[in-house]
């Protein structure tokens, strides 16, 4: 039997064809998956996946606006965008970023910290994208680079716009500066809205104002290549530039403020008692804000924060003194408006005064005493002991009640950040902070501005300007006005009154501002020496104890180290018949208001009044 007789083709051909059908069935089945694949995937899912393509190939980028400027009053420009040239390096292009960054220091000054700051920077960024490594060249380094430039494949310089302050010491505390923008910065802002900025204001009118200066970003479309680099723009909506700020604030007064201190540290204030313009808001020493923009070096930061003259220090909005003699003139108004004194009683100055029943002397500055003082003489010669007696007769919580309408205690509510409230003290506040009773010997204190009472320098200047303008009380404003991309002006809307003091005789307040002009024009006064031939002044000196002299202990400033002397202060405004300025100085340490503080107003007030 051969091996035929085993074969047995029908069997074997029944098998291979069910095989086959099987093969094709399987095919089949899977080709239909695949359709049913294809039509959810081209006709489903369609729209999906076609936004997701458009978007691998079109990129949104943001374009930063320009930041709006700041002017002074008569239009001289205090904050500006400046061109400047950076030193920018592509990673992707350079071999060895270390070996370039010595050959680099050959050419430009490169320090440590330039160094950092492009090792952070880049990580942030995509290895095509520039990143910069000076923010700043000078002209010489551009031109050692511009010469030296096929040495260094993947370096390049770019220009770009960086804000500038061409005054920046003198209105440092008042402008203020932009810095980058930080992790806590965007803590307080909208990112979309920063798409593609790198720089927020940190202090002063710049933070204040930040979203009038700031602008509006704009947009564009951009097609780009697998590897995200830009090919062609599509679209493209322009950024709206900021608003421009137009300051109340004088140049030449802030200018002038300064060289009046000389070598005394302090500060001063300026207002138009007519609208509440700041004229002049000068805290010294200042400091350089162009260092601040694309962030200061750890050496210099360290150099303001250690130094004992404190210049990041705003004496102006944040300096807490006490006012001394300066409230005289408030407190005497309300003996006048109260009744409780009249303009022609008098009171006996020994040279000191003793409550009811107490023993405890309070001291007059002058150890002999005036004598009999009636109201114009007591301010005249700043005669403590009348207030003394005043402050008794008044009693604590009237006078609290009567300063308060002036400002005292409270925030002026200015248009530049940072500004504390000053502190007006009464029973309520003491049992509230120190769980202590209120003493009387504290409200002769308080009628004298000492004590707890203490002040700023911009708060003493608002009292001032209301004192002026009879009574009416502006909120302090640095800005006047402010003027759109289109050109279009807007009023900054600070000119509204605040508050209006309750007046019961006209003639108290007459007889009270006489008094402050007799303190410039008697012979007697404590400010005699600013007295002008062109336009009456009303003023008041004040002087501030940095410390406390015993019972039974002389002051001696000779003796006194600078730091622990009085502090000088004055108040004024002028012309008398039509106020245009009133002024608050204070000078640290610097002894008597008369001698130290007054002159300094006197500038003041002429450079405005006359222009000198």
């Amino acid at each position: 039997m051969g091996i035929e007789s085993f074969k047995d083709h029908h069997r074997e051909t029944r098998l291979f064809v069910a095989r086959v059908w099987q093969a094709v069935f399987f095919i089949l089945l899977l080709l239909g998956g695949l359709v049913v694949r294809l039509v959810y995937l081209q006709i489903d899912q369609h729209q999906y996946f076609s936004e997701m393509s458009t978007e691998n190939r079109v990129k949104v980028q943001p374009l930063p606006p320009t930041r709006g400027l700041i002017y002074d009053r008569r239009g001289r420009i205090l904050a500006e965008n400046i061109p400047v040239h950076s030193l920018v390096v592509v990673p992707e292009k350079v071999a060895d970023l270390d070996a370039l960054l010595t050959r680099l220091g050959e050419v430009v000054t490169i320090e440590e910290e330039d160094i950092a700051r492009f090792e952070r920077l880049r990580r942030q960024r995509r290895r095509f994208e520039n990143v910069p490594i000076r923010s700043i060249l000078a002209e010489r380094e551009v031109a050692a680079f511009s010469v030296n430039r096929h040495r260094f494949p993947g370096v390049d310089i770019e220009a770009k716009l960086l804000r500038y302050y061409p005054h920046g010491v003198e209105t440092s505390h008042v402008v203020g500066y932009v810095g980058r923008i930080s992790e806590r910065d965007l803590q307080r802002i909208e990112e979309s809205a920063y798409s593609g900025t790198t720089h927020i204001g940190k202090t002063g009118v710049e933070r204040y104002y930040e979203a009038q200066l700031h602008g509006e970003v704009g947009l564009q479309r951009v097609e780009v290549n697998a590897f995200g680099r830009v090919v062609k723009v599509l679209e493209e909506r322009p950024p709206t530039p900021g608003e421009d700020l137009h300051l109340a604030l004088d140049l030449d007064l802030q200018r002038e403020t300064l060289a009046a201190f000389g070598e005394e540290n302090g500060a001063a204030v300026a207002i138009d008692p007519s609208n509440g313009a700041i004229l002049a808001m000068v805290s010294k020493p200042g400091f350089e804000t162009n260092l601040f923009v694309e962030g200061i070096s750890s050496r210099d930061y360290r150099a303001l924060q250690d130094s004992p003259d404190q210049p990041l220090f705003n004496r102006a909005l944040r300096g807490r003194y006490p006012p001394g003699s300066t409230t005289k003139p408030f407190v005497g108004l309300l003996g006048l408006e109260s009744g409780v004194i009249s303009y022609e009683e008098r009171t006996w100055c020994p040279g000191f005064y003793r409550l009811p029943n107490h023993q405890h002397r309070y001291r007059d500055w002058k150890k002999g005493g005036h004598g009999w003082m009636h109201l114009a003489d007591a301010v005249i010669q700043s005669c403590d002991v009348y207030f003394y007696d005043l402050a008794h007769r008044l009693g604590v919580q009237r006078m609290h009640d009567f300063l308060a309408w002036f400002g005292f205690g409270r925030r002026a509510g200015v248009d530049v950040t940072g500004e504390l409230g000053g502190l007006l003290p009464s029973p309520e506040w003491k049992r509230s902070a120190r769980n202590m009773p209120w003493y009387p010997g504290e409200t002769l204190i308080m009628g004298i501005g000492q004590g707890y009472f203490l002040s700023t320098p911009l708060e003493l200047a608002t009292a001032t300007a209301t004192l002026a303008s009879g009574g009416v009380r502006y909120r302090p404003h640095v800005v006047r006005a402010l003027r759109g991309p289109d050109g279009r002006v807007r009023s900054s809307g600070y000119e509204e009154a605040v508050f209006e003091v309750p007046i019961s005789d006209r003639e108290n307040w007459d007889n009270v501002i006489h008094s402050m002009v007799e303190v410039v024009e008697n012979p007697r006064g404590t400010a005699r020496r600013i007295q002008s031939e062109d336009y009456g002044i009303a003023g008041k000196t004040g002087t501030a104890q940095v410390f406390t002299v015993g019972q039974d202990e002389e002051y001696n400033e000779e003796e006194v180290p600078k730091k622990m002397r009085d502090h000088a202060l004055f108040i004024a405004f002028a012309p008398v018949e039509s106020p245009r300025i009133a002024v608050a100085v204070i000078v640290e340490n610097g002894g008597h208001g008369g001698a130290v503080a007054a002159p300094i107003a006197g500038r003041m007030m002429a450079r405005y009044l006359k222009g000198e």
